[in-house]
């Protein structure tokens, strides 16, 4: 039974085969284009058989995408909830047709029930070695079978391969939280560090299957296994796999609870495991044999993961985990931390840069370990720091690994160190590289720090200067005035941004303005990949607010002409009633917070919510001027405080290093 489902206008555009400023003109020109059923002002959805007869009245002889429709008839097919299942049943299916194109050409030839019966057990028996004998469907209806034929058109036409990426692809669009892709350039730089030639590979935690992907075109021949514990993320990547290979082997599951390859040895794990996850199998692991550096606590499920790669590795193998920065500090793992040491398992921790893992708040690391090697320990590990280079770290760390490896002995300056062992072997066995790094020698010049302290001095001079001053008043309170009301009386404009779809990114070469960007105070830093999902372009006395913040941030714009990005809010105020300043003022102050939504350490901020009062231009001016030199010294605080923290450092560090000393008479 076909359902109707709604479509968006980049759908629509993608429909028709245009851009979506067709879709635009089109609605704004065509008195009888469809009405919207459903979503909001901004991204409103239409029915797709309202929009399916409409096209079809009005194609002007333009030939229609067959793949977009066909995808298109899919969602009309099954619930939301049971189109993964469909999409890897017709995956199976392209495994089929790929491998026994000549039996699906003599079994096509024939009714559909006769398709329908004859079809499951084919299949099966196709899939039984690369993805799985429950592969497809034990039985299939014969009203199903014209979209099995459509698949197998746009096969013969595209190939089985991209006609099942298609699929995947649109898919994730449409469930974009559904599976977690590790970033590209992650993969790429754990692989290099993996090295090549490796014929073997495992990644426990494979979610849709992008390192596995990778990690095939680096080694055609490897041996490839994955696991996931979600079944249907586990059957996507074995399906993608099959249509590529024939010696991949993807299993759905728990990997610390239901391993489902116990006693495998492989030559390379690479994983991005799922973080603070406390309810990893604490209590049902407990005499498990694969925690063979100590049992890992209840709040240290990374430190299960690392044991249980340790577990698969071959001698001579590497592994490479996504970690958080956490788990090289926390007490409760110093003792595993300790034994990953004294053992040689544990050969390098990387530190990324804030960013390189989008969506994360602070900047991952890269656990490298081997399996032990008999008769000796490695005297020294290896320290990288890449977070101060964030344009190149992939490069910065491949290097430092592979130099390791050869042998020598590394000490770049705020980069890279081989540390010996026993540095690190103390009361705390904290494993952040920072801590180990050495200093420039120049950095530690007389000259520097003083020219660093002579700033600090005007600063601090500066700061004083910037605070507003204030006249006391009767305590009345403001009337204020609720924000939708003001944009109600045509006094401002609100703009709220979400993330883009895949493939959406708009006006690329356009700086985009990110919620790092408004948070540092800073200009547009982001590149178009980062886009939000609607073209909309900052001006000058804009004020933008970020929507998830630890403490409310109003920024006006000063300079225009960027992309709003993702998880930010933008006010236009009209300048000839409503005053830039005094409108950011009020949104991020405590009148207003208490109207946000208070998520532990966070708010989530929705300034539709907010109110201010209204106040005639020449006084919203005075309040303006006020809170403009408020934000001024704000800005001038945190400055102070990150060159003090850098000339106390700078300091400390030209003592130790001999490269100044205390006066001879302290006074």
């Amino acid at each position: 039974m076909r359902r109707d489902v709604h479509v968006t206008a980049a759908d629509i555009a993608r429909l028709a085969g245009v851009g979506r400023a067709a879709v635009s003109n089109w609605r704004r020109r065509h008195d009888d284009f469809p009405e919207p059923v459903g979503g909001t002002s901004t991204s409103p959805a239409f029915s797709l058989d309202e929009i399916r007869e409409w096209l079809r009245g009005h194609a002007e002889g333009r030939d229609l995408p067959p793949d977009e429709w066909l995808w298109q008839d899919l969602r009309t097919t099954v619930d939301d909830d049971d189109l993964a299942d469909l999409i890897a049943d017709l995956g199976a299916f392209l495994v089929y047709v790929q491998h026994k194109a000549d039996e699906w050409g003599r079994l096509s030839a024939g009714t559909d029930e006769e398709v329908a019966r004859e079809l499951p057990a084919r299949v099966r028996a196709a899939c039984v070695e690369t993805v799985s004998a429950e592969a497809f469907p034990e039985t299939v209806p014969a009203a199903r079978v014209p979209l099995v034929r459509s698949i197998a058109r746009l096969a013969a036409e595209r190939g089985a391969r991209d006609t099942f990426e298609f699929l995947r692809e649109r898919y994730f669009e449409v469930h974009t939280r559904r599976v977690y892709s590790t970033p590209a350039e992650i993969v790429t730089l754990t692989l290099d560090l993996v090295g090549d030639g490796f014929g073997s590979l495992l990644d426990p935690a494979c979610g849709s299957g992008r390192i596995l992907g990778r990690a095939l075109q680096r080694s055609p021949g490897a041996r490839l296994l994955g696991q996931d514990v979600d079944p249907v993320a586990a059957r996507l990547a074995a399906v993608r796999l099959a249509l590529h290979c024939d010696n991949a082997r993807i299993r759905p599951g728990d990997s610390l609870r239901a391993d489902a390859f116990p006693g495998e040895l492989v030559d390379a794990v690479v994983c991005n495991p799922p973080f603070n996850d406390r309810n990893w199998g604490y209590e049902e692991l407990t005499a498990d044999a694969r925690w063979e550096y100590g049992l890992p606590p209840r709040v240290e499920p990374e430190l299960a993961w690392v044991q249980h790669a340790l577990a698969h590795l071959a001698p001579g193998g590497v592994a490479v985990l996504l970690m958080p920065p956490a788990v090289a500090s926390r007490r409760s793992g110093r003792r595993i931390r300790s034994q990953l040491l004294r053992r040689g398992a544990l050969r390098a921790v990387i530190a990324l840069p804030q960013g390189a893992v989008p969506n994360v708040a602070v900047g991952l690391t890269l656990w490298i370990l081997c399996q032990p090697p008999e008769g000796g320990t490695p005297s020294s590990v290896l320290m990288v720091d890449t977070s101060g280079r964030p344009d190149d770290y992939a490069a910065v760390a491949a290097a430092a690994w592979r130099e390791f490896g050869e042998g020598r002995e590394l000490d770049e300056p705020g980069v890279s160190r081989s540390v010996p062992l026993v540095d690190l072997l103390d009361e705390d066995v904290d494993l952040t590289p920072a801590r180990y790094l050495s200093t420039a020698a120049d950095d530690l010049s007389p000259e520097r720090i003083a020219g660093a302290r002579s700033r600090l001095d005007e600063l601090l001079q500066t700061v004083a200067g910037l605070l507003p001053s204030v006249a006391a008043v009767p305590a009345d309170e403001l009337a204020l005035v609720p924000l939708p009301e003001l944009v109600r009386r045509g006094m401002l404009v609100v703009e709220q941004q979400t993330p883009a779809r895949p493939g959406e990114k708009p006006l690329r070469g356009a700086p985009v303005l990110t919620v790092e960007d408004v948070l540092e105070d800073r200009p547009a830093t982001g590149s178009w990949e980062q886009a939000g999902a609607r073209p909309i372009v900052t001006r000058p006395g804009d004020v933008v607010v970020p929507q998830v913040v630890t403490v409310p941030v109003a920024r006006v714009v000063t300079k225009g002409d960027a992309l709003l990005g993702p998880f930010l809010s933008l006010l236009r105020p009209d300048p000839e009633v409503l005053d830039a300043d005094f409108l950011a003022g009020f949104l991020c102050a405590s009148v207003n917070v208490r109207h946000y939504t208070s998520m532990s350490s966070r708010y989530r901020v929705d300034v539709r919510r907010a109110e201010l009062p209204l106040l005639p231009m020449e006084e919203q001016r005075r309040y303006g001027e006020a809170f403009r030199r408020l934000a001024g010294f704000r800005s001038a605080l945190r400055e102070a405080a990150m060159l003090g923290e850098d000339l106390a450092r700078l300091v400390a560090d030209g003592l130790t290093h001999g490269a100044v000393r205390p006066p001879s008479r302290v006074g």
